[in-house]
């Protein structure tokens, strides 16, 4: 079982934002050393001009997109109603069907729902800011990303559509 954890942000909306995603699994390889051991990593980026849905968007991927394999079960544990409840409900598939007509972040709910369909997802919402530990590291990841100048990226999908 793989525990992913997420969290966008921006400061402004738009504005400079980031990304923060936590991936945790048991090890279960060949290697005796490691067996049954938590094995946990840490992804992070930021942005210099975007939105906190986007960026909530991209931390599922970056994490789902770090996977070695497919078919996984792989629970994800976001604060974003955005992005639990579009997919939970089934928005995002009268979304698809209609082409994202009228909708944002198409770019990102394609990449995202294209990774969605290749495992076993659950999803669980977390209240943001409210202790939980890791929903906290992931928003000190994100924040922290969406602060470094030096190493923002540029959304262009973004910024050529606003």
């Amino acid at each position: 079982m793989i525990e992913l954890y997420t969290d966008g942000a921006s400061s402004g909306n738009p504005g400079p934002g980031g990304y923060g995603t936590i991936l945790r699994t048991v090890y279960q390889g060949n290697n005796p050393v490691f067996q049954g051991k938590l094995i946990e990593k840490e992804f992070f980026g930021g942005f210099r001009k975007t939105t906190n849905n986007r960026m909530e968007l991209l931390a599922v991927i970056v994490g789902l997109e770090a996977l070695k394999n497919t078919n996984q079960k792989v629970t994800i544990y976001s604060d974003s109603k955005y992005v639990i409840d579009a997919i939970d409900k089934k928005w995002v598939y009268g979304w698809m069907q209609k082409g994202f007509q009228g909708k944002k972040n198409k770019d990102l709910w394609m990449r995202l729902m294209n990774l969605y369909k290749q495992h076993q997802i659950k999803l669980v919402w977390v209240k943001g800011h409210a202790g939980h530990p890791l929903n906290e590291r992931c928003d000190q990841l994100a924040v922290k990303a969406s602060k470094d100048k030096a190493n923002w990226k540029i959304d262009t999908v973004f910024e050529t559509t606003i």
